[in-house]
């Protein structure tokens, strides 16, 4: 046998540069000695971002709201923010000569006589229940995961903020065609404006424009729904992607996966191309219902008369919680120094909303003032391994469906023909019971779920065979855990409480409430079984960016 070396083969010359792509080269090497393009656009397309579908919850969001800035604009060419009374000759012939104020006659001559102006309309209005409801469900990610702690406090703000912003834009929008249901919402609106102690009357006084319906609150709605706080929420936007691109996405337990590291997808191009085909299927979806299903058919309410108010009017599902509120309210007041405070409608739709949005903001500092946690978290939680946060969220959840659900009590009784103060007495017990329920039966199955996964450490995972031995006994057959799973498992950080101090009658009573809330916060887990040597590898792979194994004392098993 003989060896032959083989030659290279020779360098292909280079190709001439054409005039074209002389200039474009010099023009690009100009612009990035002026701005510092071409290292920050490799960093930016260099990025990691994860591939699991729960990360795309936030880009549904966004894209949605593009889709919002998009069919307003067009909108708003067509829009009359007035309230005065004009005589309607249009195509809907239904309503022709009927008095209507010009913003519900504009609102008809935009869906039947501007073309593609109803599509417009619902395609805008479905967008904007998709965007709240992403935005939603992308909070619920993150606070399951524990994706809101350092260093992503602020993030977390800021999404709430998004939220709570999002809410006021639906409500502005949805009260501006002034037909008979948004009238109602208005109506309702005043009536919680008024229930203010002191101010109320001052406020009404002054977003109306005299007393209810008053003249001017279309038209200052009108500025905040296309101006002021789509201008905000774009700020926001721009800040939330900047913070993520800084801070680097959380990341699920994996193999090759810490907390020191982004493992995922580049961003050029294969999340480019995924991001691409995820607007793309949002704008098609949201063009399809606003072609297929109808929404918002405002020629059918009505124009808005004061003196008249619909039995079954409802509100979009994200304020569909406060109607609840307000109608499971029992009828309390109180007169205190000559002022009547209305207790029946400060205290579901101002001071209930308040503690929810509180809440919210204070819970990563709040979460971290039990646990003393200091250092930086990039790795998922799963919520099996925290019961008592995975309960708490499902609680709400239920208290917020309960609340949903008696916003329609009175559709809901005469549909099953039962009593309304049935139903009312029924949804009252429900919002103190189900959410009780709701936590102690989650926080029994994130323990069962926990314990399944010792059993699969210790014994392998089911297969679904079944076999006899001779003697006729049954017995199942399982396989060990692949890698994968097993890493899944093991690589966790579940804090330990506070441990108690050596003289617990010496401490301060913050202290005291400290230690116990702690105790019952993380005293409920099921510990996996690990060697000494896995132990060590596992603190070494939760071990935050700047600490050593170890830094903070917990269950890292």
């Amino acid at each position: 046998m003989v060896f032959r070396r083989r030659k290279a083969p020779a360098p292909e010359p280079a190709r001439p540069r054409t005039r074209t792509g002389h200039l474009a080269h010099a023009a690009f090497e100009a612009l990035d000695r002026r701005l510092p393009l071409a290292e920050g656009g490799r960093s930016l397309l260099r990025k990691a971002f994860p591939d699991h579908w729960s990360f795309l919850l936030g880009e549904l969001a966004l894209y949605a709201f593009l889709v919002l800035v998009l069919t307003g604009t067009y909108l708003t060419l067509f829009f009359d923010p007035v309230t005065a009374q004009t005589v309607y000759h249009g195509r809907y012939t239904p309503l022709s000569g009927l008095p209507m104020s010009h913003a519900y006659a504009a609102t008809l001559h935009l869906s039947f006589d501007v073309r593609g102006g109803l599509l417009l309309r619902q395609i805008h209005h479905w967008a904007a229940l998709v965007f709240l409801a992403a935005i939603g469900v992308h909070l619920l990610r993150i606070f399951f995961t524990g994706a809101f702690r350092r260093p992503r406090e602020v993030n977390w703000i800021i999404g709430v903020t998004l939220f709570l912003l999002a809410l006021v834009e639906g409500f502005a929008g949805y009260s501006l065609p002034d037909d008979s249901l948004s009238g109602t919402g208005l109506r309702t609106a005043n009536t919680i404006v008024m229930s203010v102690p002191l101010a109320g009357t001052y406020l009404s006084f002054f977003l109306w424009g005299g007393p209810f319906p008053g003249t001017d609150l279309v038209n200052r709605l009108y500025g905040l729904h296309i101006l002021l706080v789509p201008g905000i929420l774009l700020a926001l936007i721009t800040a939330h992607l900047i913070l993520v691109v800084h801070l680097k996405h959380t990341q699920w337990s994996r193999p090759g996966t810490t907390n020191r590291n982004v493992v995922g997808r580049p961003m050029y191009p294969h999340f480019a191309a995924k991001s691409a085909g995820l607007f793309c299927m949002t704008a098609g979806v949201l063009t399809l219902l606003g072609a297929l299903a109808q929404i918002n058919p405002v020629w059918e309410y009505g124009p808005y008369r004061a003196d008249q108010v619909a039995t079954d009017a409802q509100p979009d599902w994200y304020v569909g919680f406060l109607e609840g509120a307000l109608r499971l309210m029992p009828p309390w007041e109180s007169d205190l120094w000559g002022h009547t405070v209305l207790w029946s409608v400060l205290v579901p739709a101002v001071i209930l909303p308040g503690l929810l949005f509180l809440a919210l903001y204070l819970w990563p500092f709040c979460e971290a003032w039990l646990t003393r946690d200091t250092q930086e978290h990039h790795l998922c939680d799963r919520p099996r391994n925290r019961p008592t946060r995975t309960g708490l969220g499902v609680a709400g959840l239920v208290c917020y469906a309960v609340l949903l659900a008696a916003g329609g009590n009175d559709v809901t009784a005469f549909g099953f023909r039962v009593s309304v103060n049935a139903l009312t007495w029924f949804f009252r017990v429900a919002l103190v019971v189900a959410p009780v329920l709701a936590f102690l039966l989650t926080k029994r199955l994130c323990l069962a779920l926990q314990s399944e996964d010792r059993d699969a450490l210790v014994a392998g995972e089911e297969t679904g065979e079944v076999t006899q031995d001779v003697s006729g006994g049954l017995g199942e057959e399982r396989r060990g855990l692949s890698a994968e799973r097993r890493y899944r498992l093991l690589v966790r950080d579940v804090p330990e409480p506070l441990p108690p101090p050596a003289d617990p009658a010496r401490l301060a009573r913050r202290q005291r409430v400290r230690l116990a809330l702690s105790t019952w916060y993380h005293r409920d887990r099921i510990d996996l079984p690990a060697t000494p040597e896995q132990r060590a590898r596992i603190a070494e792979r939760t071990a935050g960016p700047g600490h050593g194994p170890g830094h903070r004392g917990g269950d890292r098993t």
